[in-house]
């Protein structure tokens, strides 16, 4: 087999079928390919699973009781393939003509490439972040301080390169990722210690030290509505997140690592609480984003020891 896709859903049921719809369009635009989808439902509430079962019968169902995270569900797909290439796809996607034709063959020409992923775009067709570099102290400061506004350091000046020309990363965004059969067999799966957030981060750190290149080629378009599981329970998976991180550097940065990470979210999560009342005083009133953010980060403050 060709191509096997794993699609993780959650309460998503009328973006996942939007997604089925593109992907039914791509095969026929590839009648030669051979390809399975793989559906791994993570205990919707919404009917997902009887709605695909029903109007997409091709699709190969996988039905968690409860929420198993994102990584786990992946992996359950992932233990179900079948292609010489998997395509981690999000629900939130839609794949756009000649997406999958050009993320296949961008890795059949490059076999020293383990993982692809694509150029994403909002829903409006503007440039969404794809990728990034690999989180260290110093990127995660910048990045919390906002300072990135000024010079990319936390993040790639992705609005400079050219939407022709393939270019090596760090990190593919987690929304669509090709990886090799070959990649998976030697390095693994994801790691199923991440509930939510990070696990594609470990995975591309993994993949790129065991010597594979990892690739963001723009000519492949996937459009991409963002965070719609996610948004159900902000403060919830806002707390995911950071737990996550805080994971990522104990194992790959150990103790001292991890100690220094936890320094730096307690500093900017200090900023952000203290900024609430001094524009305040100074005159502004913080919109609801600005005091939703500062809930957050007093809540990742409480939590902040026990992670």
């Amino acid at each position: 087999m060709d191509l096997s896709i794993v699609i993780v859903s959650w309460n998503t049921a009328a973006l996942l079928e939007r997604c089925l719809a593109s992907l039914a369009q791509e095969f026929q635009r590839l009648p030669h390919l051979s390809a399975q989808v793989i559906v791994v439902d993570n205990g919707s509430s919404d009917g997902t699973p009887e709605r695909i079962r029903a109007r997409y019968p091709w699709v190969e169902m996988r039905v968690n009781a409860t929420n198993m995270g994102f990584a786990a569900a992946n992996n359950r797909g992932l233990r179900d393939s079948q292609g010489r290439y998997i395509l981690l796809l999000n629900p939130d996607t839609e794949v756009l003509p000649g997406a999958l034709a050009t993320l296949m063959a961008y890795m059949d020409d490059h076999p020293e490439a383990g993982l692809v992923g694509p150029r994403l775009l909002n829903p409006d067709g503007t440039l969404q972040v794809s990728c990034y570099p690999s989180p260290t102290l110093s990127r995660e400061l910048w990045r919390l301080l906002h300072l990135d506004r000024w010079r990319p350091y936390g993040t790639y000046r992705m609005e400079a390169w050219s939407p022709e020309v393939p270019r090596p990363v760090e990190v593919i965004k987690g929304a669509c990722m090709l990886v090799r059969r070959d990649v998976l067999e030697q390095v693994g799966p994801l790691d199923e210690d991440y509930f939510m957030y990070t696990e594609e981060v470990d995975w591309c750190y993994r993949i790129r030290r065991a010597g594979w290149t990892v690739v963001w080629e723009p000519r492949a378009r996937v459009l991409h509505y963002g965070g719609q599981s996610t948004q159900q329970i902000p403060e919830e998976m806002f707390l995911h997140l950071y737990r996550s991180k805080v994971q990522y550097f104990r194992k790959h940065h150990g103790r001292w690592g991890c100690r220094a990470y936890k320094a730096v979210l307690l500093l900017a999560s200090g900023l952000r609480i203290v900024g609430l009342p001094l524009a305040r005083l100074g005159g502004v009133a913080p919109g609801p984003e600005s005091r939703r953010l500062a809930r957050n980060y007093l809540a990742l403050v409480r939590t902040l020891p026990a992670l």
